[in-house]
């Protein structure tokens, strides 16, 4: 997985770039098919903005989050990630999965 980190206004020191890759490892815990993450710091007045894009097999994933701490900001977007990968993986299974269960249900039917 590729993690690109970038700042708005903001210096990108080394501990919050590990904290960032720290954080966004824990993703491929989830799903393993995450190819490259992009995130973008940024710091508006007194807001600390973080938002990612996620490129995943067949989806592109966004969130963004806003605390009044950069840390805070990005633990939320990365609990945002974590749900969004969680909901595409079930969607993916799901729809394998959903195809044989219905034509195994199709001929339950028609049998008398």
């Amino acid at each position: 997985m590729l993690i690109n980190v970038t700042g708005h206004q903001i210096d990108l020191t080394k501990s919050l770039q590990d904290y960032v890759h720290e954080k966004l490892k824990r993703l491929e815990r989830h799903y393993d098919q995450i190819t490259q993450v992009h995130v973008v710091l940024n710091i508006e007045k007194l807001k600390h903005q973080a938002e990612a894009t996620v490129h995943v097999a067949r989806a592109e994933l966004f969130a963004n989050a806003e605390a009044a701490d950069m840390y805070a900001a990005i633990d939320q977007l990365c609990a945002k990630l974590d749900r969004q990968i969680i909901k595409h993986k079930e969607k993916t299974i799901d729809h394998h999965h959903g195809s044989k269960q219905r034509k195994h249900a199709h001929t339950r039917f028609e049998q008398p």
